[in-house]
């Protein structure tokens, strides 16, 4: 697939597009989940959101969901990045402007978008954004130059839960393993998002862990000093007791009405009636 999947997309053509439609809403908002995840791990901002009264779509990305992680193997980047992609169009047509938000791998494709569809992307929710993981086999830490050579031996790998107590069902949110080839398209992806962050001009928001042990915390401060949005429209949440799992966690409250007092905000902020009693 390549760099073209970055072609920027003209505002003209969906606004030629919608015309064939009915009546779009002012916003929609798309949700992408983590690599190896469900959607149960960000299935609890779907009623909420969609309380707002705007649309709200959450693809399940090529690979997972399955009842195996094998379902993995031979699944890379590319697809997941064509998943949000057509997520997204499909979008368009019932919204002017979408609201993307993104946890771990899903918040590298949301930077992706947000690159591509210029224009139509209004902003960013990045929760724990997997600029930098923990595990010293990732891009830009200290082991990543083996990366490449053990996955020619090592054919999984086995992973571990994601939530902060050992009570919750962070387990079942993600599959127990995963094939390694998929880490390594993963990493890529990891790589080749870097230098998008300049790129991005839009508001964001980022929600991170201070406890994290998949996504270190500095991606969240990555992330904001690179982008290049005003200081005035991007900021940092930080949860002090979760794990990688924000929104099935012991926060998930108080993650989740951030971004409902965020998404709010930001549908209020141009379209004064497109929440009630706003």
């Amino acid at each position: 697939m390549g760099m073209q999947c970055f072609t920027a997309i003209s505002v003209d053509y969906w606004n030629v597009m919608a015309g064939q439609h009915n009546v779009r809403n002012s916003y929609g908002v798309l949700i992408l989940h983590g690599f190896t995840a469900k959607l149960d791990s960000v299935a609890a901002l779907c009623a909420p959101l969609r309380e707002l009264g705007i649309p709200v779509s959450m693809p399940l990305l090529a690979g997972h969901g399955a009842s195996s992680p094998e379902a993995l193997r031979g699944v890379g980047w590319e697809a997941w990045m064509a998943d949000a992609d057509k997520a997204l169009q499909n979008l368009l047509f019932d919204a002017e402007q979408v609201i993307v938000i993104g946890h771990s791998m899903g918040a590298l494709l949301s930077l992706n978008l947000a690159v591509r569809y210029q224009g139509k992307i209004d902003s960013l929710i990045l929760a724990a954004p997997a600029i930098k993981l923990v595990s010293v086999l990732a891009p830009g830490r200290p082991l990543h130059f083996a990366a490449p050579l053990l996955s020619r031996f090592i054919k999984s790998w086995g992973l571990q839960a994601l939530s902060s107590s050992s009570q919750s069902s962070a387990s079942i949110l993600h599959y127990s393993w995963v094939p390694t080839d998929a880490i390594i398209s993963f990493f890529e992806l990891i790589k080749q998002s870097w230098p998008l962050l300049d790129l991005v001009t839009i508001p964001l928001l980022i929600l991170h862990c201070r406890q994290e042990k998949t996504v270190l915390p500095e991606s969240a401060t990555i992330v904001y000093n690179r982008v290049s949005s005003e200081p005035s429209v991007k900021s940092i949440v930080w949860l002090e007791y979760s794990g990688h799992q924000i929104f099935c966690d012991c926060e998930k409250e108080k993650a989740i009405q951030t971004i409902i007092d965020y998404v709010s905000g930001r549908i209020g902020r141009n379209n004064e009636n497109s929440v009630p009693g706003h």
